[in-house]
């Protein structure tokens, strides 16, 4: 299995490139996968379907994409290259939702990758309910400069986010302790719109484009509204895991330290409404 060096604040890793199987994640192309939920006349495929763009103009709007599947644990990811401009106002995500609930709208489940209007990093989890759990980084890098990887593991047991294959973010399972948890399936969407909260766009500075890359996914496929039994199975190698590695937890130590400028549970206006701000971090 291929691999490479990944140095991070003192740290060297052998990070292997996973695959699915048999064939590694980046060499998925988009259509054995995905398909253009809207805007599809601003998504572009290149380098033989192994990469898309989807691009953003002022009069004819933005453009998203989604899995074809729907499923209920795994590790997803994508890797993604931001436009080099000014993308005040702009949004651009890549993140898991579940079908929203047409009877309770905002009753859904989703897990969130957001760049709002900056360079910043945004994450954000919805467990059957309206989420304001948002978190922020400043990252290391600069973001549009080249392709990094972003992925999410969603197992029974947790939810990490990682960046580079640094986590950045746990969050527990700990409904035994009134916390709300994830309990739908879920598929993948990736999109680029704008939205007014998010500040004014320069429209001189368009169109803007992201690019978008690695398209196999390592997850359990449901077939059911509801989560599969199968999904929840321990045999599965992503749902092995309980808790990061020891080394996994100096990282993500670390990195919050030095690069976390926004955490919901230190602000009373959301933390009152979240029982997991009063349980102890890792």
């Amino acid at each position: 299995m291929a691999s490479h060096f990944l140095k991070f604040f003192g740290f060297s890793l052998v990070v292997f490139a996973s695959y699915v199987n048999g064939v590694y994640e980046d060499d998925f192309s988009f259509d054995q996968n995905y398909f253009s939920l809207w805007g599809s006349n601003h998504l572009t495929r290149v380098n033989n379907n192994k990469e898309v763009q989807l691009m953003l103009e002022q009069y004819s709007g933005g453009g998203g994409f989604r899995s074809i599947s729907d499923y209920g644990s795994g590790r997803f990811g994508m890797r993604m290259k931001l436009p080099y401009a000014n993308t005040t106002g702009i949004i651009i995500s890549f993140y898991l939702t579940s079908v929203p609930d047409s009877y309770n709208p905002g009753n859904q489940d989703e897990i969130d990758f957001e760049f709002i209007g900056g360079t910043d990093l945004q994450t954000n989890i919805y467990a059957g309910d309206s989420g304001n759990r948002g978190e922020r980084y400043r990252l290391w890098f600069d973001p549009r400069e080249d392709f990094h990887l972003y992925e999410v593991l969603w197992n029974p047991n947790m939810i990490v986010f990682y960046v580079d294959k640094i986590p950045v973010r746990v969050f527990k399972n700990n409904k035994d302790r009134g916390v709300n948890y994830l309990s739908n399936p879920m598929h993948t969407e990736a999109s680029i719109w704008t939205a007014d909260w998010a500040g004014t766009v320069d429209w001189s500075r368009g169109p803007f484009i992201t690019n978008y890359r690695r398209f196999g996914i390592d997850g359990c496929v449901s077939q059911n509204t509801s989560l599969n039994q199968e999904c929840l199975s321990p045999n599965l190698p992503w749902n092995s895991q309980k808790e990061l590695s020891p080394r996994e937890k100096m990282m993500y130590r670390r990195i919050r330290k030095q690069h976390l400028v926004y955490d919901y549970c230190l602000h009373n206006e959301t933390k009152q409404n979240h029982p997991e701000c009063l349980i102890p971090p890792i």
